[in-house]
């Protein structure tokens, strides 16, 4: 099974120019990328599908809940899913992210980004 097939990942950002740097990002690791403009379209494709492998969120978005309460939700819902978590006005040292969670300020460093999905996607 190739890096492709093993993991799904499903970017969560509401910004499209950023969205569409980040499903980039995915597919240029090797990886398939499924979009999300908010974390409640983040949930109802996770209802949906049982493929997803890896959530990358940013923290700052519109909806009932922003980036980090969709990863506590994840967390609690589908625990085997890893979870990336990014933002431009939070620092690390100021969110508290559910275990197993991986923080990147923006702007990131795309080949961390790319080597953290590769190395969950293991």
């Amino acid at each position: 099974m190739t890096r492709r097939e093993s993991a799904i990942v499903l970017v969560v950002e509401d910004e499209p120019l950023l969205r569409m740097m980040a499903v980039d990002l995915v597919e240029g690791a090797g990886f398939e990328a499924v979009e999300a403009s908010d974390a409640d379209e983040a949930t109802r494709i996770l209802e949906t599908r049982t493929d997803i492998r890896i959530v990358f969120t940013d923290i700052d978005m519109p909806g009932s809940m922003d980036g980090l309460k969709l990863a506590a939700s994840i967390r609690g819902r589908w625990p085997p899913i890893e979870i990336i978590v990014t933002s431009g006005q939070h620092a690390a040292q100021n969110v508290t992210l559910p275990t197993r969670c991986v923080f990147f300020s923006k702007p990131y460093d795309r080949r961390a980004v790319a080597a953290t999905i590769r190395r969950m996607a293991a």
